[in-house]
């Protein structure tokens, strides 16, 4: 990570009790029983509520003197991944160790069950220590001034400690979750530097890295954790002094994708994505610079960007440059340095990156405590989506209002979804995205950014709902496709 400079996200914090199952109705059933219901669900920071469902609205012919959100479902848009944070080192600390076996396994269901929580679909797993890790580390440790070109030390023996067990346990919950693995650092011996700290990548480590990339794929996959996707390096135009991070320059990272790790995945018959860049929006001649070489822009299956920098805009240049090439924004945190509203300028990072075509929304570290611990450097006041709270004890466990925020989507917008054509009227008014399911079930998020209680219509196959949505609340809406 970066030093976290707020680009769309600037609020305080603010911590809500985990719902117990107020918002657990079923969408689809309830909007089934009444062809044309539209079942609710909303979470407001002044009136303090966390995804509450509300009294179901209803589509009729008239339509009131009110701004309309017009949703069409016959314009398509990309497919939708999910939404998630990453099981850092801290937060499976904090998991597996402070919490009993009995709040871990309530914590999980909150947060990827989706009749009992929020049902989060994606996680972005560091390949080594990051930021927030324990100690620095990487799978294939030597001592100074000893080399492992044929990766005989790899091993991924320290994440099975904490970090495996939670995953494993995440998958009991959710068995499709997709993991991306990202390194903040190749192992210290393949670097300028020496060190996890610093340096780039050696020129004569090239094949051994791509080596550390296929065993990784391989070693987790054996312990029966698919991983969907791996980038090349977390950030890589940000060399941070006090954790691990490596710098590589896209024409670093276009040598080391065109003749290196591409191939290397397609000898070992792997089939998971190599993302590209992994980092802020306003750095996006990066990406552009690695797939305009044809070569290396075969092997990448999509581009990775963070929302430290710039504006979810950017994701629109990328989409039109290279159409084939999918976008996942994988990494965004809040903190202590944010000022303002926490749950509006969250539910607007959700909208604005799934409005400019990515497929996934990806915060930071699942859990941490309520000092924003464990951190191995960098950021010192980052937020988790859970907080463990270790004051007391036993351990207490918190909602974040990024938790509710990635809630109006993930409880609702199931991976495989398509974004649909909605309308919108921009920030200090209505912003919203609109979903339509596997299932056909269409899902519309809304956020009401302005000043004052906002009066609307929903207009879907010429009717309309009416609803009126508080300053700063945000409202899910689901319905049944074949509603008449």
């Amino acid at each position: 990570m970066n030093s976290r400079t707020c680009s769309l996200l600037c609020v305080p914090l603010l911590l809500t009790s985990i719902p117990r199952i107020t918002v657990a109705q079923d969408a689809a059933s309830r909007a089934a029983k009444g062809a044309a219901s539209v079942s609710v669900y909303e979470s407001s920071e002044d009136k303090q509520e966390s995804l509450a469902a509300k009294p179901a609205v209803a589509f009729r012919a008239e339509r009131s003197p009110a701004l309309t959100i017009f949703v069409d479902d016959a314009t398509k848009f990309q497919e939708i991944d999910g939404f998630g944070a990453s099981l850092t080192e801290s937060s499976a600390w904090l998991l597996k160790r402070k919490l009993t076996d009995a709040q871990r396994s309530d914590a999980l269901r909150m947060l990827f069950d989706r009749q009992k929580g929020i049902g989060l679909s994606i996680l972005r797993q560091p390949m080594g220590a990051s930021d927030f890790a324990l100690q620095e580390y990487s799978y294939d440790e030597m001592p100074a001034g000893e080399t492992d070109p044929e990766l005989k030390k790899f091993s991924i023996d320290h994440d099975r400690v904490d970090i495996l067990p939670v995953l494993k346990e995440i998958l009991a919950v959710n068995p499709k979750i997709k993991v991306i693995g990202s390194p903040w650092s190749a192992p210290g011996w393949m670097k300028t530097s020496g060190s996890m700290t610093q340096g780039s990548l050696l020129p004569s480590a090239y094949d051994a890295y791509a080596k550390y990339f296929v065993k990784y794929v391989q070693s987790y996959q054996a312990e029966g954790v698919p991983i969907f996707a791996i980038t090349m390096q977390n950030e890589p135009l940000h060399v941070p002094h006090d954790y691990p991070g490596l710098g590589m320059m896209a024409s670093e990272q276009t040598a080391f994708l065109r003749d290196h790790l591409g191939s290397a995945f397609q000898q070992a018959g792997l089939h998971s994505k190599i993302l590209i860049f992994d980092h802020n929006w306003d750095l996006i001649q990066y990406p552009i610079t690695v797939l305009s070489d044809t070569n290396a822009a075969r092997f990448a299956g999509g581009i990775a960007t963070h929302c430290y920098g710039g504006s979810a805009t950017a994701q629109d240049e990328l989409h039109q440059r290279f159409p084939d090439k999918e976008i996942w924004m994988t990494e965004c945190s809040g903190g202590d340095w944010q000022k303002g509203k926490i749950l509006q300028q969250q539910v607007q990072l959700v909208i604005h990156v799934t409005r400019h075509w990515a497929r996934s929304v990806i915060l930071w570290n699942l859990a941490l405590n309520q000092n924003h611990e464990p951190y191995l450097g960098g950021c010192t006041t980052c937020r988790g989506e859970i907080v463990v709270d270790e004051s007391s004890s036993p351990a207490q466990i918190r909602t974040t209002p990024d938790y509710t925020a990635l809630g109006h989507a993930s409880k609702f917008v199931e991976p495989g979804a398509r974004r649909i054509e909605s309308n919108t009227f921009g920030q200090g008014s209505l912003e919203d995205v609109a979903f339509q399911n596997p299932d056909g079930s269409i899902v519309l998020l809304v956020l009401n950014s302005g000043e004052g209680a906002t009066q609307f219509n929903i207009g879907w196959r010429g009717q309309f709902a009416a609803y009126k949505l508080g300053s700063g609340a945000a409202a899910t809406f689901v319905w049944n496709s074949s509603a008449k």
